[in-house]
């Protein structure tokens, strides 16, 4: 896969270093010369340009991209700007840092696809989340086991729990459902908000856009969303 990671900073390099690490194409963008040379070697491109000009962001392959990552922290108005123009160049899927609440109102207003917050998330955990589709986010118990929060698959959209049986195909359980409802935000801008359904059931029916809470091992989760 192709990803552009937007800022060199910690956050942002140790993302970069860490998807090239597992064989993907990245694209890290910086305006700083200096760390775009130092990460040069660690990364698969290091480009130095401006973030918030439009004309240099036009410049990057951003159709042929499969996630741009806009990991600025320390500058809110940069953020924004290349949120905002990341946006209107209509890249796959954008995600964006935030560095308060203020800030992730913002990126709510603008539409991205997920925000970001540095404190809970690490670039590793974030890094084993892009790579596998569908995965929305990921909580490591041990080497080998999982929990996983992903989008269900089309195929099961109208199946119950007890029809997909994912335990007997695959050995992962499904812990709980989360449902989207609807929200405003500070602007008055509608969202979607995820609800926990609770204890799910064997007659619990999967609808589209459902988001599973699953565990199970990496590689029978990655079956399952897969069809491996």
């Amino acid at each position: 896969m192709r990803y552009i990671v937007i800022g060199l900073g910690y956050f942002g390099s140790s993302l970069s270093m860490k998807l090239t690490e597992m064989g993907h194409e990245v694209i890290a963008v910086d305006k700083n010369m200096q760390k775009v040379e130092t990460y040069k070697d660690s990364v698969t491109h290091t480009i130095c340009l401006d973030a918030s000009d439009l004309q240099a962001l036009s410049t990057l392959p951003t159709a042929e991209t499969d996630v741009v990552v806009v990991g600025i922290g320390e500058d809110f108005g940069a953020s924004v700007m290349a949120t905002a123009i990341f946006k209107q160049l209509g890249v796959k899927r954008l995600m964006s840092r935030a560095i308060s609440p203020l800030h992730q109102t913002v990126l709510e207003a603008i539409g991205v696809d997920q925000i970001i917050r540095p404190e809970q998330e690490s670039a590793e955990r974030l890094a084993k989340k892009l790579e596998m589709r569908g995965v929305i986010d990921s909580f490591d118990l041990t080497e080998d086991y999982n929990i996983i929060e992903a989008t269900v698959p089309d195929r099961y959209v109208g199946k119950t729990i007890a029809e997909s049986d994912f335990r007997a195909r695959y050995q992962v359980n499904v812990l709980t459902i989360l449902r989207s409802q609807e929200s405003k935000n500070l602007f008055g801008k509608t969202y979607q908000k995820p609800t926990v359904l609770g204890v799910v059931k064997a007659e619990t029916r999967f609808e589209a856009g459902d988001i599973l809470v699953v565990f199970g091992k990496i590689q029978d989760i990655d079956r399952l969303l897969h069809m491996r």
